[in-house]
């Protein structure tokens, strides 16, 4: 039934706790994981682009890309020695977007994305990127809004 699931990752602790759902899935189906991070260019970039710093924004870009690669192949790390068939992946784009598109293009079958809990007027301004995916793709959705991170 799942052969391929996409697990969408931004960095934080919140959307990690998708994580552990996802690798029981994997583990259940013998499904392979592929870890998603979608990088945006820093609003304070754009600016720049506009201006043609398009050097300035490629280096940070750059500099984007490894850092999630290297946090990627962190989780990664983990499930691997759980066993578990996983790749990373970093893609460029607005979020919902470029997730919406990654999977119709890339033969997922499940995609796991945390919600981060927004409440009505934040909502409303910041939008959702778990929203949009559920919006916006025929493929099964498995989302949660995480549990507050202790310190």
């Amino acid at each position: 039934m799942f052969n391929r699931i996409l697990v969408c990752l931004d960095g934080s602790t919140h959307s990690e706790q998708m994580v552990p759902y996802a690798a029981e899935i994997a583990h259940r189906f013998g499904a392979q994981v592929l870890l998603l991070q979608v990088l945006q260019i820093p609003s304070s970039l754009a600016a720049a682009s506009a201006q043609g710093a398009e050097s300035v924004i490629e280096e940070e870009m750059r500099r984007l890309a490894y850092e999630a690669k290297q946090y990627l192949e962190g989780v990664a790390a983990g499930l691997r020695e759980r066993g578990l068939a996983v790749n990373t992946v970093t893609i460029e784009g607005s979020p919902g977007d470029a997730i919406v598109e990654y999977a119709a293009t890339s033969g997922i079958d499940l995609i796991a994305i945390a919600t981060h809990g927004r409440k009505n007027i934040g909502r409303l301004v910041f939008g959702s990127v778990a929203d949009h995916v559920m919006r916006h793709t025929h493929i099964p959705v498995l989302s949660m809004k995480p549990q507050p991170v202790k310190h």
